[in-house]
């Protein structure tokens, strides 16, 4: 199974062992889980063997609607993907200094994802602009709930961004396969790997979880912690430069999790964030 990229929309199309681009894939087995409630068709996988196919970005001269200033120093662009804030909709977050104009394009691909954008503001702040957006599935007119489509969402959004701000290549995990420039340095990913467990309440846990970002690592994420039983109640993914960053309000049989079972789910996340990416191709 692989997913494509191009002109604004991601699909998922056949693939057969094929890794174009050097993009950094998906490495967990087949999907077998949910978030929020939202149950994931099983013929539908995110496996080692996905391919992620995108168009290369385009010259720096091309700026969707903004303009782009290569002589200053290149800001951190940052992709927030919210369930929390609004009951009804989803709200994305993007910022990429002050280099973002009014995003139309984007706006045009996430449409192109079957969603609808039902509201649009932007804000400013010693950090940047910041490009909201409130987004409906088209065909229910609810927020999001499938991991695959907020995956989706989140590779969507990488790809305008290093189409219409090449610079930005150099700063995202993604810019590796899909940029003019890569990044600099790798993230060591024993080092940048955080998982805390903290209590959220009479009825829930707080899971964070912070780590080096790739393609597919918000629906890994949740099939990790699916598989033990825990369940995925909503939650916010950050993609942050190189790093992701995830918050999953997460209970167990209704209950918050014990230490045991946090315990376990610690090491399951960690064991498969850090391990080696060629471990399975080894055998």
């Amino acid at each position: 199974m692989a997913v494509a990229v191009a002109s604004g929309i991601l699909r998922l199309i056949p693939s057969t062992r094929a890794v174009e681009c050097g993009l950094p894939v998906p490495r967990c087995c087949s999907l077998r889980c949910s978030l929020f409630a939202a149950p994931i068709p099983s013929k539908i996988r995110y496996h080692s063997d996905a391919a992620i196919t995108a168009p290369r970005a385009a010259s720096p001269k091309t700026v969707e609607d903004g303009n782009s200033n290569e002589t200053d120093t290149v800001p951190t662009p940052k992709v927030i993907i919210d369930q929390d804030s609004d009951p009804d909709a989803t709200i994305v977050e993007i910022t990429f200094g002050d280099r973002l104009g009014s995003l139309l394009d984007t706006m045009k691909s996430l449409k192109n994802l079957g969603l609808n954008v039902v509201k649009a503001n932007v804000y400013l702040d010693s950090s940047g602009k910041h490009n909201k957006f409130a987004i409906t599935r088209a065909s229910t007119g609810r927020k999001v709930d499938d991991p695959e489509l907020l995956e989706a969402i989140r590779l969507t959004i990488i790809n305008n961004m290093l189409e219409y701000h090449p610079e930005s290549s150099s700063q995202l995990a993604m810019g590796a396969a899909f940029g003019v420039e890569p990044p600099g340095q790798e993230v060591d990913v024993d080092i940048a790997t955080h998982i805390d467990v903290y209590d959220d309440g009479p009825d829930r846990s707080l899971l964070v979880v912070e780590t080096a970002d790739y393609a597919g690592l918000l629906v890994d994420l949740v099939k990790i912690i699916t598989d033990i039983d825990i369940a995925v109640q909503s939650g916010e993914f950050d993609t942050e430069g190189l790093l992701a960053k995830a918050k999953f309000h997460i209970s167990y049989k209704g209950k918050p999790i014990i230490k045991p079972l946090q315990l376990v789910l610690s090491n399951s996340l960690r064991y498969f964030l850090r391990r080696p990416t060629t471990e399975e191709a080894s055998f």
